[in-house]
């Protein structure tokens, strides 16, 4: 067994240093060499050319025709990569209570999840992860025609 002593000139190495032999320590308990002996034939093969998955955003459009719709477009939402544009007209003209409903559980996820959430128009809902922002315009409010002072 080899022992091997450094002089530390810098104090701020040392704790990286005992760090590193606990580690190693622990190394061997796992290992399950005998004697302190570790064999160093032993490695472990990296495939650098495995193909990952690809992370683009994905436009999604969704009719919501029952409130059971919903867990469909969650389930798409809670994947991180999905912009959702949601169809609430079926739903909207069959049970508007349903519908509030739904909308409230969207609503509810897209804010734990950090995104955003807007109508567009009566029939379209669209809901962001955080990655991406929908721009909501605020309404001006109309400006009356100023009165004369001759009236």
């Amino acid at each position: 067994m080899k022992t091997y002593v450094k002089k530390l000139r810098n104090l701020y190495k040392y704790p990286q240093v005992k760090v590193s032999m606990v580690f190693n320590k622990i190394k061997k308990a796992f290992s399950g060499s005998v004697g302190g002996e570790v064999d160093d034939d032993e490695y472990l093969e990296i495939d650098l050319e495995k193909e990952e998955k690809e992370n683009k955003v994905l436009v999604k459009l969704f009719v919501l025709k029952h409130y059971e719709d919903v867990s469909e477009i969650l389930t798409a939402l809670r994947e991180g990569y999905t912009i959702a544009i949601i169809d609430i007209k079926i739903l909207r003209q069959k049970d508007p209570i349903e519908l509030k409903r739904a909308v409230s559980k969207i609503k509810k996820t897209a804010d734990a999840l950090e995104g955003n959430i807007a109508g567009f128009g009566e029939n379209t809902v669209i809901v962001t992860p955080a990655f991406a922002q929908i721009h909501k315009a605020t309404a001006k409010p109309k400006q009356e025609n100023p009165k004369s002072r001759w009236d």
